[in-house]
């Protein structure tokens, strides 16, 4: 994907975010996003390090995880080609996230730090408006993943997992997903079974 490619689809996004920001806006935003390409494996959140960048991730996978008390890494989410990759709280408060962010495989992003986003916020009142919708999106997920993890059984999680994302099944391990949804493996190689 070229660099064009990707301005071009983080544009799309963010038009549909947010259909009214004016696109001299859009384009000043966009000038100041820096690119980053990840080998799989390679970390683009650290908790060791303040995290002050979004990425917009334009090709491949990133998973965020945390590593429980007995040093297992647990899957809190998945992100993929057109979602933003952020510990949002992190972000807003400058501060390390408690989350990792990985790539699955090759990655690439399109970068945006605390100061480009505040220099928009300065410049333009209009993009106060889509940093209140993207805000409000992030939360929104977020809460869908929290409510998902307290109301609903194993089965609903792996159905719901198979709506959001038909096709990571193929690009993910079975311990990644089976992480996610809190369940065992062999718990998660049943559900599968049955969804046969």
């Amino acid at each position: 994907m070229t660099s064009e490619d990707k301005k071009c689809f983080f544009k799309s996004v963010i038009t549909y975010i947010d259909e009214e920001l004016p696109e001299y806006v859009l384009n000043y935003f966009t000038n100041g996003l820096t690119e980053k390409k990840l080998k799989k494996n390679e970390v683009f959140i650290d908790t060791s390090k303040t995290h002050n960048e979004i990425g917009f991730i334009a090709q491949g996978l990133l998973r965020g995880f945390y590593i429980d008390e007995k040093g297992n890494e647990v899957n809190t989410r998945f992100l993929k080609e057109g979602n933003f990759a952020t510990h949002y709280k992190a972000f807003i408060l400058h501060e390390p996230s408690q989350y990792t962010f990985k790539a699955v495989e090759p990655t690439e992003l399109l970068c945006f730090d605390n100061k480009h986003i505040e220099n928009c916020y300065k410049l333009y009142p209009s993009f106060e408006k889509f940093g209140r919708l993207m805000a409000e999106a992030i939360i929104i997920k977020m809460d869908d993943r929290l409510e998902s993890q307290h109301f609903d059984n194993a089965e609903k999680r792996y159905y719901d997992f198979m709506q959001e994302y038909p096709d990571l099944h193929n690009r993910l391990s079975l311990e990644q997903i089976a992480s996610y949804i809190r369940i065992t493996r062999p718990a998660l190689s049943r559900l599968r079974g049955k969804k046969s």
